[in-house]
C-alpha cells in the first residue's frame, strides 16, 4: 500500500479538484465525480459491498495459459520492411505513389479497359479496425474525427455512431495522430508509431491541414517524417501546432524530435533533438494554464531483421518553461533500469501540477506509473498499480510499445484512463487502478486501446480508440458502445467460395479470422489476429483459419464450430503461417512452420517433408519466430514437385515430394523475405517468386520468373512501382500482383506494368484470390477492408505457345509480349508521363 505521505498528497488533489473553478465548473465537476463515484462502485464492489483487498484485486487479474502470446500486436510482414542506414524511406515511398500514379496514366493510354475497371468495396462495415487517435470538434456538436493506422481519417456527425471518409484515397492511408484547434481546423500526421511485439506499421508522408472538416487536405511540412505520434494544438493559440516525430522505425537518423508550427502548419522549427540518431519524440503534454510549459517524451527505439531494440540511453521526459528555447531532462525514478523503452506522459488540464508518467522496459513490460503533484520536480511510483499492470490481462505487462497511452480527465485529476490490452483506470490518482470498459451486452470494449478524447461541450462524452474502432461513452465511462459503421479494416488474407462467391473469408488484424456469412454481418470464426484462411474449392463448409504464429483450425460446417489441426512439426512458426492445398485434391494439405509439413487427410495428421529451410532461429530472446518458410505452393501429390520461400530469403525446391530438397542458388534471388511462391496453373516449369527487401534497406519491389522448375530465376520488376509485393496471381497468361501502393498487371512477362483498376484506396494491398467463373479479382486490404473487381481479358496480343515440361527439365519457352502496335502507343504515353511533373497546390487547394 501506499505510504501515508503518498495517500495524503493525493487525497489533497481530489479535494482541490472538487472546489476548483468557478460556480459553472464546480457543478460540471460535481457531475464528473459522481460518475467517476459510480464507476468505482461497478468495478470494485463485491457482491457484499465490500472494496476488494489488494490481494483480491490482483486475483482479479490471474491470466489463462498462454496469454501474452494470445494478444500480441501484429508481426505478419514487419521484417519486411527493416532497412538499413542510409535509405531514406519517406522519399522512396513518394516516389512509388508518383510511379503508381503514372502506372494509371499509362493504362489509360494502352488498355483503357484495364484502367477503368472499378473497385467495389465489400466489407466488412461494421468490424473497424486500429484506431491510432481521436480529434472531437469543439467548433459542432456531435462532430468526431478518428485516425486509422492505414485506413485514413474517418468523420462522424452523430457522435460517433457511424463515419463517412474524410480523407482522400489516394494519399497514404497511415495516420498516426490527429488534432483539432478552436477554429475546426484539422491536423493530421500521416505513419504510424506504435511498433508493438512485431507490428505492421507503415509511414507516411509529413503533417496534413484542413479547414472544411476533411473535404479537401494540404501537405503543410515535415515530408521526411516517416511516423508521427502525437499532433497537439496550443489550447490557447490556434495557429500553435507542435508535432512529435518519431522517425522511421528501421532506419536511424531522418527529422526525429519534437516540432512547432507557430503559422498555423505553414513552417516548421525543431525544438528538440533526440540524444542520439535512434530517439524520436513519442508523446506531448501542455499547460493549459501556462503554455510556454511543454512535456515531450523522447523513445530510444530501432528494429532491425532478426532483432528489436525497444529502448536505449536516448528514452526519457524532458520539461520546458521557456517554449522550448530549453529543456531540462526530469528524473521520473532513481530505481528504473538505467536502459527504459516507451515512455507517456500526461497531465491534468484542471490541476496541471499533477503530472503521470507510464514507463515500460526494453522488453514490453509496463516498468511502472509515476505521480508528481509538484510539475515534475519529483514522481512518486504506484506500489500497488505495479501489481496490477504486471499482469498480462491488462496488456501494460506484455506490449507497452503498442499502446501505453495516459489520458487524463479534464475536470477531475486524480481519474486518468491507461490504454493496453485491457482498458484501466486510476480514480486516485495513481494509488490503484481498476479494469474498465463494459460494453451493453455485458462484454468489454476491444482490446488494445489507443487514446481517450472528452468531448469539451459535454463532460459525460467520452471516446475510446482501440484496434477493434471506436467506442463511445454518453456517461463519462460507464459503459461504451461501439461504432455500427467503421468500414476500416486491417485485412491480412482473402479466400473465396468457388461454389459461392458472396462467401469471402479472411484474416484480420486483431479481429480474427472472419467470414462474410453464416451470421450478422461480419463474423469471427477463429479469434486472435486473423492470418491465413482457406475454403476447400470442392467444399465450400471445410474452412481453414489460423490466428498468430500458426495456431489453426479446421471446420466442416463452414465454420460454426471447428478443430485444431493434427500435431505438426516444426520449431519456429511464421506469424503468417502458409498452408495451401494440394491443387488437385483438397484432401492433401501443405503447412510450414521451419519445416514443410503435408497432411492426406484433410489436416487431421501431418508429416514432416523437409528438412530446416531456413538459416536457423534469429538472435531476438523475445520474438523468435523469425527464421520460418513464410509461403509454399505445390504441383498435384504425384508430381512430387513442391517449392518454398522463407522469410530469411531462400528458395527450395523438391521433385520427389519431399525426400529431397533443392535450394535455388542463382544470384538473382535477393537475401530479402520470400512473399510468394506461384505455380504457372499450366505447369510448364514456370513459377515465380515475389519479395520485400525492405528490411535489408532496399525499396525494390521484387518479382522473379524461372521458367526451369526454380533452377535459375529471372528479374521481372521492370517498371513496377518501387515498393513490396505481397502475392502474385497468374490470370489470363499474364501476371497480376498486390503490393503496398496497389495492384498492377502484366502480360509482356513484367517489361511494363498497368495499374489494375481505379477506386482501390491507397492502403496495402496483402493478398488476391481470383474466381475465374466469373472473372472477379478479390483483394484484402490492409487497412480499407475487402475489395473486388471484374477483370477484362489480360491475355497478350500474341502469346507464344509454350512446350510443357516436367519438372527439373530445362524450359524453352518464349515470353510473349505486347503487340507491336500497343508498344509504340505504351512508349509514346510513358515518354510523355516522364517529362511531365505536378505543379505545386495552393494553399486551400484540394489534395490530389
Amino acid at each position: 500500500m501506499a505510504g501515508p505521505g503518498e495517500g495524503g498528497a493525493r487525497g489533497s488533489i481530489y479535494c482541490r479538484a472538487v472546489v476548483f473553478g468557478g460556480s459553472g465548473e464546480r457543478a460540471l465537476r460535481s457531475a464528473r465525480v459522481l460518475i467517476v463515484a459510480l464507476v468505482a462502485l461497478v468495478v470494485v464492489g463485491g457482491a457484499s459491498g465490500a472494496a476488494p483487498s489488494a490481494a483480491a484485486g490482483a486475483a482479479l487479474f490471474v491470466p489463462g495459459a498462454g496469454a501474452e502470446r494470445e494478444h500480441e500486436p501484429g508481426d505478419s510482414l514487419t521484417r519486411q520492411r527493416t532497412a538499413a542506414p542510409g535509405v531514406d524511406p519517406s522519399a522512396a515511398y513518394r516516389a512509388a505513389l508518383h510511379a503508381a500514379d503514372l502506372s494509371s496514366q499509362r493504362a489509360a493510354a494502352v488498355s483503357p479497359a484495364v484502367a477503368s475497371a472499378g473497385w467495389n468495396f465489400i466489407g466488412p462495415v461494421e468490424i473497424g479496425g486500429r484506431v491510432t487517435a481521436i480529434a472531437v470538434d469543439p467548433t459542432t456538436s456531435n462532430q468526431v474525427f478518428i485516425a486509422t493506422a492505414t485506413g485514413g481519417v474517418w468523420r462522424s456527425t452523430d457522435a460517433g455512431a457511424s463515419f463517412t471518409q474524410a480523407w482522400p484515397t489516394t494519399l497514404t492511408q497511415a495516420i498516426g495522430a490527429l488534432d483539432i484547434n478552436s477554429d475546426g481546423v484539422l491536423f493530421a500526421g500521416t505513419g504510424e508509431a506504435n511498433p508493438g511485439g512485431g507490428s505492421i506499421t507503415y509511414g507516411g508522408t509529413g503533417v496534413y491541414r484542413s479547414s472544411d472538416a476533411g473535404a479537401t487536405w494540404d501537405l503543410v511540412g515535415l515530408p521526411d517524417s516517416s511516423s508521427i505520434s502525437r499532433i497537439m494544438v496550443d489550447p490557447t493559440n490556434p495557429d500553435r501546432i507542435y508535432a512529435a516525430v518519431t522517425g522511421n522505425l528501421y532506419i536511424p537518423g531522418g527529422t526525429r524530435g519534437l516540432y512547432v508550427s507557430n503559422d498555423g502548419g505553414d513552417s516548421w522549427t525543431r525544438l528538440l533533438a533526440g540524444d542520439n540518431d535512434t530517439s524520436g519524440a513519442t508523446d506531448i503534454a501542455i499547460d493549459p494554464t501556462n503554455t510556454q510549459v511543454i512535456y515531450v517524451t523522447m523513445w530510444d527505439h530501432v528494429r532491425y531483421r532478426d532483432l528489436r531494440v525497444y529502448g536505449g540511453p536516448g528514452s526519457g521526459l524532458y520539461k520546458t518553461t521557456d517554449g522550448g528555447a530549453s529543456w531540462s531532462r526530469l528524473t521520473v525514478s532513481t530505481g528504473a533500469p538505467a536502459t527504459i523503452g516507451r515512455m507517456d506522459v500526461a497531465l491534468a488540464p484542471s490541476l496541471p501540477s499533477v503530472v503521470y508518467v507510464l514507463i515500460s522496459t526494453t522488453d514490453g513490460p509496463a516498468e511502472g506509473f509515476y505521480t508528481s503533484v509538484n510539475g515534475g520536480s519529483t514522481f512518486t511510483k504506484s506500489t500497488l498499480g505495479q501489481v496490477v499492470l504486471a499482469n498480462p490481462i491488462t496488456g501494460l505487462s506484455s506490449y507497452a510499445w503498442w499502446f501505453g497511452q495516459v489520458n487524463v480527465d479534464p475536470l477531475v485529476p486524480t481519474h486518468a484512463w491507461v490504454g493496453g490490452v485491457g482498458l484501466l483506470q486510476t480514480l486516485d490518482g495513481g494509488l490503484t487502478f481498476v479494469p474498465a470498459g463494459a460494453t451493453p451486452d455485458g462484454g468489454l470494449v476491444h482490446a488494445d486501446q489507443h487514446g481517450v478524447a472528452y468531448d469539451p461541450s459535454s463532460p459525460l462524452s467520452v471516446y475510446l480508440a482501440t484496434d477493434g474502432g471506436r467506442y463511445h461513452s454518453a456517461n463519462g465511462g460507464l459503459s461504451w458502445s461501439h461504432s455500427a459503421i467503421a468500414p476500416f479494416s486491417q485485412f491480412n488474407s482473402v479466400d473465396v467460395s468457388e461454389q459461392d462467391p458472396t462467401r469471402v473469408v479472411g484474416g484480420a488484424q486483431d479481429n480474427g479470422g472472419l467470414r462474410s456469412y453464416g451470421g450478422t454481418g461480419w463474423n469471427d470464426i477463429t479469434g486472435g489476429d486473423g492470418q491465413k484462411m482457406l475454403i476447400n474449392p470442392q467444399d465450400q463448409n471445410n474452412v481453414f483459419g489460423c490466428s498468430q504464429y500458426g495456431s489453426c483450425s479446421r471446420s466442416t460446417d463452414g465454420g460454426g464450430s471447428s478443430s485444431s489441426l493434427g500435431s505438426t512439426t516444426s520449431d519456429r512458426r511464421n506469424w503468417f503461417t502458409p498452408m495451401e492445398f494440394d491443387p488437385a485434391d483438397p484432401s492433401v494439405f501443405y503447412y510450414a512452420g521451419n519445416i514443410v509439413n503435408r497432411s492426406t487427410d484433410g489436416g487431421a495428421s501431418f508429416t514432416a517433408i523437409s528438412p530446416d529451410l531456413t538459416g536457423g532461429p534469429p538472435p531476438d530472446p523475445i520474438y523468435p519466430n523469425y527464421g520460418t518458410v513464410s509461403t509454399l505452393a505445390a504441383m498435384p501429390m504425384a508430381s512430387g514437385y513442391i517449392i518454398a520461400g522463407t522469410d530469411d530469403g531462400r528458395i527450395w525446391h523438391t521433385n520427389d515430394g519431399g525426400a529431397n530438397w533443392t535450394r535455388s542458388m542463382d544470384p538473382d534471388i535477393p537475401d530479402a523475405w520470400v512473399t510468394r511462391v506461384v505455380i504457372d496453373p499450366a505447369y510448364d516449369g514456370r513459377v515465380y517468386a515475389t519479395f520485400s527487401g525492405y528490411r535489408s534497406g532496399n525499396a525494390t519491389a521484387y518479382v522473379l520468373r524461372s521458367t526451369d522448375w526454380g533452377e535459375s530465376w529471372t528479374n521481372i520488376s521492370g517498371d513496377l512501382p518501387q515498393a513490396p509485393v505481397n502475392k502474385l496471381l497468374v490470370i489470363d497468361g499474364a501476371l497480376v500482383v498486390a503490393g503496398d501502393v496497389g495492384v498492377f498487371a502484366s502480360n509482356d512477362v513484367g517489361a511494363t506494368w498497368l495499374r489494375l483498376g481505379s477506386g482501390l484506396p491507397q492502403t496495402p494491398v496483402s493478398d488476391l484470390r481470383w474466381h475465374a467463373a466469373d472473372r472477379e479479382l478479390f483483394a484484402s486490404s490492409f487497412g480499407r477492408g475487402m475489395w473486388s473487381v471484374q477483370v477484362p481479358s489480360l491475355a497478350p496480343e500474341a502469346a507464344a505457345t509454350v512446350p510443357v515440361v516436367q519438372p527439373g527439365l530445362p524450359n524453352t519457352a518464349t515470353a510473349f509480349s505486347l503487340g507491336a502496335g500497343s508498344l509504340l502507343v505504351l512508349l509514346a504515353a510513358s515518354v510523355a508521363l516522364a517529362v511531365t511533373r505536378p505543379r505545386r497546390r495552393r494553399r486551400g487547394a484540394s489534395a490530389p
